[in-house]
């Protein structure tokens, strides 16, 4: 019978158990069926992107070389215009919107983490993220190594210890308190000798002292892993390669101004890249993996609880300072005097420094003989040297 109706065994028995089923409506013939064809209207939104995307390449201001076809068929999606991006880029080729890709360079993309916390990628990027813009904005981002989730991602008018300090916060009150951080070697992160000492002698070597944010790490309990290459550092900065070209073209043609606005389309942007996108090295959606990891046990994250004997988490997560507590019972802190009592005279106390820009406050917390002895707040605008 397979012979006659010139099928295999498989297509035959195939046949044969849809006609068992419903006899009454089987049949063997085939109509074959042309795609369906794109709408006018479809072909002329289609053509209207694309030529977005080259005055975005033409225009000097705007830090942009090539097409992104899959940003395009993103922006057409919102429009209810969905096409393939084959059909898109053989468009493309047909009205003169194509550019050759540059030959891929070959680099490491492999996952060099078994579980979900283990290593934590940070870093920043300063950028003109908006053509339309005066200023430019720092782009904090945290991302999980072995998920490749973008756990954090925010934006900044300056980069200071203190935005560091409460990316890490943020991250680790929502997911659990990681393994280790991966940054790079800015002065932020790193104490390096003969480029951040004064000191004539070599008397503080490399990480004999400990910036701010790293201090803060140890009072976690998290351990910190330098890059210490350009190549190594390039590890950190794909993702930021990414958003920023995604960024960048949405701030552009929407004529993004401030950094509110700008805030938004990040948070649209790592939603989509966390919850929708396959990523090209681990084959998976970001969440997806990390929620799998997390339900599995497949996790470094540790339950978030402050370390003894700390008592809040502005505690861990601050600025601190050394002083020592004069005969008058006062220490002074750039160059204004606080009143410290119940502290002997010539003890040095710890002090944990929290600012609060929203409500203009700065908040001091003393410490001595590991107990919170004092705590002061003041207007910030009583230090206006310091760079909080």
């Amino acid at each position: 019978m397979e012979h006659e109706l010139g099928i295999g065994k498989t297509r035959f028995f195939a046949l044969l158990k849809s006609y068992r089923s419903n006899p009454d409506i089987f049949s063997i013939e085939y109509e074959r069926r042309s795609p369906k064809r794109l709408s006018d209207t479809a072909e002329q939104l289609m053509k209207q992107e694309l030529a977005t995307d080259k005055g975005l390449i033409d225009n000097p201001q705007i830090p942009i070389k090539f097409y992104n076809y899959s940003a395009i068929r993103d922006r057409l999606l919102k429009q209810e215009v969905v096409v393939s991006l084959s059909t898109l880029i053989a468009r493309a080729k047909h009205l003169g919107f194509y550019q050759a890709k540059k030959p891929h360079i070959v680099h490491d993309r492999e996952v060099i983490t078994t579980a979900i916390g283990a290593l934590i990628q940070h870093d920043a990027s300063l950028h003109l993220w908006s053509p339309y813009a005066n200023t430019k904005w720092s782009l904090i981002t945290s991302l999980d190594d072995f998920s490749r989730t973008i756990l954090y991602a925010d934006f900044f008018e300056k980069e200071t210890t203190w935005v560091h300090i409460r990316a890490a916060e943020e991250l680790m009150e929502t997911y659990g308190i990681p393994l280790r951080y991966y940054v790079d070697q800015l002065r932020i992160f790193r104490f390096v000798q003969n480029r951040d000492s004064i000191w004539r002698k070599h008397i503080l070597q490399t990480d004999d002292v400990d910036p701010q944010w790293r201090e803060g790490m140890r009072r976690i309990g998290t351990d910190v892993v330098y890059a210490l290459s350009a190549q190594a550092k390039g590890k950190i900065e794909r993702p930021y390669r990414w958003l920023q070209d995604r960024i960048v073209r949405t701030c552009a043609i929407n004529h993004v101004t401030t950094i509110t606005a700008a805030k938004e389309i990040l948070k649209e942007e790592v939603k989509r890249y966390n919850e929708h996108q396959v990523h090209s090295t681990t084959k998976e959606i970001p969440m997806l993996r990390f929620e799998k990891a997390k339900k599995t046990g497949n996790s470094f994250f540790r339950l978030f609880s402050l370390p003894k004997p700390y008592i809040s988490t502005k505690d861990v997560f601050a600025l601190k300072e050394k002083r020592i507590v004069n005969g008058y019972h006062k220490i002074s802190l750039w160059g204004k005097e606080i009143f410290i009592p119940k502290v002997p005279l010539r003890e040095y106390v710890e002090v944990f420094i929290v600012p609060d820009k929203k409500q203009g406050t700065v908040e001091f917390r003393f410490w001595f003989d590991k107990k919170l002895v004092h705590t002061v707040f003041s207007p910030i605008k009583e230090f206006p040297a310091v760079h909080f």
